[in-house]
């Protein structure tokens, strides 16, 4: 693998944040790696640094960079290999039910409603479920990236937004929020599947999924879509 130094990545500055408490480990500091300047980090640039571990939130790329744990392990997807569970096929089979409608990259106040609705439901106490319009605006619909946002509805109106970044060798998913009721219903793993199905439609070799901790049940879902890769030692293998 080329390395933060090769071409286009020889052009960006790397720094590390001052540390902070971590949302998904309780009384652990984490820090984060930063790529900057932001302007520079175009759809190409981008799809180099996530290769090594990074991905965005807004303008943001980071990576995690803490100083005695290494417990986030980015994961992604591939794509021709992946066999879905019973219980994944079953909630494919609801898709049917779904329309999926690409949108601009843009405010919605239908999204943010939404947006509110499942941070309340699902996160409650997290603080973005407090989220003003500009901080989820920043949070979203700030891309200097390939970035598509997909809706999706069914007789009762709309019940998923997604958003994806398009890279050179396949899709990472930004952030999918849906509406949390009925508690039985499985929009979020709908949703993967769907990108995992785009992906293939597209001729692109994997699904980027962000971060998993083991230790962690709100990253638990992430391993139940085999067979999944991780990123460590500065390089990709299989997980399990």
């Amino acid at each position: 693998m080329s390395k933060l130094n090769d071409l286009p990545l020889a052009t960006l500055q790397f720094y590390a944040t001052a540390p902070y408490p971590c949302s998904y480990l309780p009384d652990r500091a984490a820090r984060s790696q930063v790529a900057t300047p932001s302007h520079l980090i175009d759809a190409r640039v981008y799809s180099e640094l996530v290769r090594f571990g990074f991905r965005r939130s807004g303008a943001f790329t980071y990576r995690p960079y803490c100083d005695h744990c290494r417990a986030c392990v980015p994961v992604r997807v591939p794509v021709k290999e992946f066999q879905p569970t019973r219980s994944q096929r079953r909630a494919w089979r609801d898709s049917v039910k779904m329309a999926v409608i690409r949108r601009e990259l843009a405010y919605d106040p239908v999204h943010y409603e939404l947006y509110l609705k499942y941070q309340r439901v699902r996160h409650p106490g997290g603080g973005m479920d407090q989220d003003s319009r500009e901080q989820y605006q920043h949070f979203l619909l700030h891309s200097n990236v390939a970035t598509e946002l997909y809706e999706f509805r069914d007789d009762r109106g709309l019940r998923i937004v997604s958003l994806v970044d398009k890279l050179d060798d396949g899709l990472s998913s930004v952030y999918t929020f849906f509406d949390p009721e009925p508690a039985t219903a499985s929009y979020g793993t709908l949703s993967i599947l769907w990108q995992i199905a785009r992906c293939r439609q597209l001729g692109l070799a994997y699904l980027y999924l962000g971060y998993w901790i083991e230790q962690s049940h709100k990253m638990a879902y992430k391993a139940s879509f085999r067979p999944i890769e991780g990123f460590a030692g500065g390089r990709w293998g299989r997980l399990g």
